[in-house]
């Protein structure tokens, strides 16, 4: 990987960049098995959405966010929208592992 003043051309620009991408797809990759091996930790369904913890976490990405020059409001915007995709998903995987904990077929 280079450093972007280590660049000579866009499509070098460019090539680094889609490394980046790739790495942070891999790491939400990562993060959604952690979402779905939580679920059996949870107790029903207002412990999936956990409110109060989604509050938090937006709170400190955005301070995260800030401590690294990047825009508080754009990096909230964007895990808002990934934590509510992983918890509507997190939700369906609960509901199944609960159904088939107390013996109902959902097919």
């Amino acid at each position: 990987m280079k450093q972007p003043d280590e660049c000579v051309s866009l499509q070098g620009i460019r090539v680094e960049i889609d490394w980046i991408d790739q790495q942070i797809i891999t790491a939400l990759g990562e993060r959604f098995a952690y979402v779905k091996a939580a679920a059996p930790f949870k107790t029903d369904a207002n412990s999936v959405k956990a409110p109060e913890r989604l509050k938090q976490m937006l709170q400190e990405r955005r301070e995260w966010a800030s401590s690294a020059g990047l825009d508080p409001d754009a990096i909230a915007q964007f895990y808002e929208a990934l934590i509510h995709h992983f918890i509507a998903a997190e939700m369906q995987h609960w509901q199944t592992t609960q159904a088939k904990q107390n013996g109902i077929d959902l097919e």
